[in-house]
């Protein structure tokens, strides 16, 4: 599990550029629907592009014939997991700093197991003290901010991200699912492109398009900037493509709801880098004590993760 855990950090890493970009095109005016939208515009064109030149045009498709069989699945899991966890968390990046925004989007480590339980499955006792003792970190580091925050800022900068939070996984969740035939309510896809990591970011990307046309119903932005433009496109390529393929590449390869838990609990490490590239591209101040603490014990906890898998390989197979 340490290679899932060491995959889980590296997408970790591409994610936190959303954080960061996200927050600097909201103090340059960019709506934050051109800003949630478009990056799943240019993700669908890097993966169309990605895929024609390694697979061909059969296995392009090939995914849209699963797609057309399964397209209520799709659909759905595509507009929970990807549309509505990134619309608000886009929106958040109107009213809040991103270390924030990244700091509160943790409470998705405790989201997993909620969600794992809530659909039938068993969390380890230790699995869930150590997401807590992540957690814990969380708290610590939210704490530093929470006297210099407005209502204002609590309702519009936190709220959304703790619902993207829940958003997320559960999209994640309903494709690892269907893969495993692991619930009755979703469809069992046993098709060779479900273990194509590209693929099934396409499909959910593709998935996610019907809610974006539903939502520009509702809001009319203004055009995008130019600076809008190219950031988006660059969210698009660190987070959406390379980030989201190598997160579900190793939420793919879990076997057991722990693993699951733990792949997922290394997305805490966004905090981190959130905070150094705000630091060194957005002149954003260093965390004090209290939010040093928080940011220690969140490593803590990974570090656990990983010692108590090692550990279990040293043991005999029985």
């Amino acid at each position: 599990m340490f290679r899932l855990i060491m995959l889980g950090t590296i997408s970790a890493l591409f994610f936190s550029s959303t954080f960061v970009l996200n927050r600097d095109m909201s103090l340059e005016g960019g709506h934050w629907l051109w800003t949630s939208s478009l990056r799943f515009g240019y993700m669908f064109a890097m993966l169309v592009l990605y895929l024609f030149f390694t697979k061909g045009v059969k296995y392009l498709l090939e995914i849209v014939r699963i797609f057309s069989r399964f397209w209520l699945f799709w659909c759905l899991a595509g507009g929970i997991g990807f549309g509505l966890f990134y619309s608000l968390l886009c929106f958040s990046a109107s009213y809040a700093p991103g270390w924030i925004i990244a700091t509160t989007w943790q409470i998705t480590i405790l989201a997993t197991p909620i969600i794992l339980i809530a659909i039938g499955k068993q969390i380890p006792l230790k699995g869930l003290l150590l997401t807590g003792l992540i957690f814990a970190g969380i708290v610590l580091v939210n704490m530093e901010y929470a006297h210099t925050a407005t209502a204002r800022e609590v309702v519009f900068g936190v709220i959304p991200v703790l619902v993207a939070a829940f958003a997320y996984p559960t999209g994640n969740q309903m494709v690892w699912e269907a893969s495993q035939s692991g619930y009755k309510m979703i469809p069992h896809i046993e098709h060779p492109l479900m273990q194509d990591s590209f693929a099934r970011v396409l499909l959910l990307t593709i998935g996610s398009i019907p809610f974006w046309l539903i939502l520009f119903l509702f809001v009319s932005p203004p055009p995008p900037s130019t600076g809008q433009l190219f950031s988006t496109a660059m969210v698009a390529l660190f987070s959406g493509v390379i980030a989201t393929t190598v997160f579900l590449h190793a939420r793919h390869n879990c076997v057991h709801p722990y693993e699951l838990a733990a792949v997922d609990a290394t997305q805490s490490m966004e905090v981190v880098f959130s905070l150094i590239g705000q630091i060194i591209f957005l002149q954003g101040a260093f965390p004090g004590p209290v939010g040093t603490i928080g940011i220690a014990l969140t490593i803590i906890g990974l570090i656990a993760y990983a010692r108590r898998q090692q550990y279990a390989w040293l043991q005999p197979e029985m």
